[in-house]
């Protein structure tokens, strides 16, 4: 089976669209171009799809120049055999080709090395077969051991050469690929992961593994990661509890002893191979199997998180007071107009140690007053209870019309010191910027959060833990996806968000700003190829997801491609409309009219395939919609509830913050997030969380119990 059947049969898809991906992959296509404008040669593959075809496009070509590596080095050595060659080639993934390959890699030196040295290879050949090297029947094994005991290899004693010859015997069973498989097979599927707590486990987070034991089957992917790190902070030690006799049996099996004349020594051999070589190798890599396992799961968590957050609905059209909470340094504030220009920033001082409420309540009044402030975002780290306390009470007091939310503050901080913060805000210190991304995370959450490191924005668990590469690109993939369904202004976006976009690259993305900056906004689509470095292959994949609002040509505001200008030009013709009335806004009526054509007559007379006609269509209907604004909007409020006044079935509404394997949690207006165990999710059996909500829906829940001490809430999404 060549890569493409075999992509096509993991994948359930079809082999013409295997093979339209794979080329348009290789032409160094994007994944989001494709995914939008190259439907009718994928057959409508989206974008995830289509990331998991060329992570296993990667993944399998690397290990076919692998196979050619392994043949090569063991043909050279002499070794290969057709054999052999079948079953390397045959090879489905990279840990059963070296397992192939282990017998014949280049070892260090190892017992068995040394007594092949010492020409102890045919006394194992003795052991194994039963017969001496000229055919006859082997006799007593000191006995065969004691004709090499000539002193000119340093053998002495025939104990000392029986020894060296159990030693190759003992390395051929563990080399054994057979071997290896079925008992990997055999701890994944009977053995039990146990933990043991050292000191201070009992009185840290990881108590609960304090005497632990599981299937190894059975263990939950956020259970490996958690007992990963107690190990890795010696909270924990790690063992391995499986059936030692059906373990032994397997690595038996390499030589069976029964009716043998040296059975007893290959027994004693299997034995030493399985505790001295394949135990440990063998525990290594099953926690390293789970591991990975168990990082997959956490990173598509943490990407769908992502993507969630990222998508939230923007809040359009309101000045909003952005509030970062602080205790010492005080609270740092920043008023941004509806388009995110800053107005006026200020610090106040409502929190311990000062305590300057009525201080900091004038200067707000001020703010709110002197530029219409219509909401007021507070970001959720330190002093963001007191805070919003302060804000609750100022909005009940002084009988405001202003609603408050509270927002992740994740990453500010390392955005607020970025190169990036100091050059867009040159005139504000870094405690000044983060208010100003708190404020501008609720007006448009995607815009703002682009600029900062996906690791940091931090919604998943144990993102620390996770394998940097695999993260990265993970994340920075769940970006590039989001950032252009949803589009970007040409003439306003920044360079951060321009750099996401498909095809342009940072360095382009800051010619692109030069250029606005410089000769003032673009008019058109087609000016972009005056940029510098903006070639037309970057041109084809970016063009479409760049939008100019009332420029030169209307068709620019939408997200059909220029390729298919024509098309969408024809298809107007059709209705009778042409692309100026796009200015007016969105051609309600196009439905209608385009339902009184076959699908096949429309294709003929624009020239365009049937998904790209339905996306051209859509658009018309719609020009530079946002996907967005279809999702409900964030839950605004004008006051707060404390923790102290949560009873058990208490009704409430919140939002979902963050997704985690074993439940959400979800805010409910009392600063401390409650948590919905995935058992409360719904009455049906729920495999995940994810399969049930997301980041930012807004939900109905109700109050199970509430620990004030640990700060906790348990909350259920069942009516009780």
């Amino acid at each position: 089976m060549d890569i493409n059947q075999r992509l096509g049969a993991e994948l359930s898809v079809a082999p013409k669209q295997v093979e339209a991906a794979v080329k348009l992959i290789d032409d160094g296509n994007t994944i989001p171009f494709i995914a939008r404008y190259r439907k009718e040669q994928t057959g409508n593959l989206d974008d995830q799809l289509l990331r998991q075809l060329a992570e296993r496009l990667h993944y399998l070509r690397g290990l076919e120049e692998r196979k050619g590596e392994v043949l090569a080095s063991i043909e050279k050595a002499g070794s290969l055999t057709g054999e052999l060659r079948r079953a390397v080639e045959g090879a489905n993934t990279l840990t059963e080709l070296e397992d192939l390959y282990r017998p014949y890699r280049p070892k260090r030196r190892t017992r068995a090395s040394m007594a092949k040295e010492r020409g102890l290879a045919p006394l194992a050949d003795t052991l194994r077969s039963g017969k001496r090297p000229d055919g006859r029947p082997g006799g007593p094994a000191l006995e065969e051991a004691r004709v090499y005991c000539t002193g000119e290899e340093g053998l002495t004693t025939p104990e000392e050469a029986l020894q060296g010859a159990m030693d190759i015997l003992a390395e051929e069973i563990s080399d054994d690929p057979t071997i290896r498989r079925r008992l990997r097979q055999f701890f994944t599927a009977a053995a039990s992961l146990c933990c043991e707590g050292k000191e201070g486990c009992a009185e840290s987070v990881y108590k609960n593994y304090l005497s632990y034991r599981e299937p190894v089957r059975a263990v939950a992917g956020h259970r490996v990661l958690a007992i990963d790190r107690g190990e890795k902070e010696g909270f924990l030690k790690v063992s391995l509890d499986f059936d030692r006799d059906r373990a032994l049996a397997i690595a038996h099996s390499k030589y069976p002893g029964e009716r043998h004349p040296y059975g007893e020594l290959l027994r004693r051999a299997g034995e030493d191979a399985f505790d001295r070589l394949i135990l440990p190798s063998a525990f290594r890599e099953l926690r390293a199997a789970l591991t990975e396992t168990a990082c997959q799961g956490a990173i598509r968590v943490f990407g769908a998180n992502l993507k969630q957050l990222l998508m939230q609905p923007p809040v359009r059209g309101k000045v909003v007071l952005g509030l970062d909470p602080a205790y010492r340094t005080g609270c740092k504030i920043a008023v941004v107009d509806a388009t995110g220009k800053v107005l006026e920033t200020a610090v106040v001082y409502p929190t311990p140690p000062q305590k300057k409420v009525a201080e900091a309540a004038r200067t707000l009044l001020g703010l709110i007053r002197r530029y219409g402030v219509e909401v007021i975002s507070i970001g959720n780290g330190t002093a963001s209870k007191e805070s919003e306390v302060f804000v609750a009470d100022l909005i009940r007091e002084n009988g405001l019309d202003v609603s408050y939310a509270v927002v992740s503050e994740a990453g500010a901080s390392v955005y607020s010191a970025s190169p990036l913060a100091a050059k867009e805000f040159p005139q504000f210190d870094v405690s000044l910027r983060s208010a100003v991304s708190i404020a501008r995370r609720l007006q448009d959450p995607l815009a703002e959060l682009v600029k900062i490191d996906p690791e940091a924005i931090g919604v998943g668990q144990y993102q620390h833990d996770m394998p940097k590469k695999e993260l990265r690109q993970a994340l920075e993939g769940v970006v590039e996806d989001c950032v252009n369904t949803v589009g970007v202004d040409l003439n306003t976006a920044s360079p951060s968000l321009l750099a996401q976009v498909s095809g342009i690259s940072a360095a382009v993305a800051q010619n692109i700003v030069a250029r606005r900056e410089e000769l003032g906004p673009f008019a058109e689509r087609r000016d972009l190829l005056a940029v510098p470095k903006l070639g037309p292959k970057a041109y084809k994949q970016a063009a479409g997801f760049l939008r100019i609002p009332g420029g030169k040509n209307p068709l620019d505001q939408t997200a059909v491609h220029p390729e298919s200008y024509p098309a969408a030009k024809k298809l107007l013709a059709l209705c009778g409309c042409k692309p100026a009335d796009l200015a007016g806004g969105g051609l309600d009526g196009l439905g209608e009219k385009l339902a009184a054509f076959s699908e096949e007559a429309l294709e003929a007379a624009t020239g365009a395939g049937s998904y790209t006609l339905k996306d051209i269509a859509q658009e018309l209907q719609k020009p530079g919609r946002d996907p967005r604004d279809e999702l409900p909007q964030p839950v605004l409020r004008q006051d707060l509830m404390d923790i102290k006044d949560l009873k058990p079935g208490m009704k409430l509404t919140g939002t979902v913050r963050n997704i985690v394997d074993f439940g959400a949690f979800v805010d409910i207006g009392v600063h401390q997030d409650g948590l919905v165990h995935i058992s409360r999710l719904s009455k049906r059996f729920v495999k995940h969380p994810l399969d049930v909500v997301k980041v930012g829906d807004v939900v109905t829940v109700w109050v199970l119990e509430v620990d004030t001490g640990r700060g906790r809430i348990s909350l259920t999404m069942l009516e009780p």
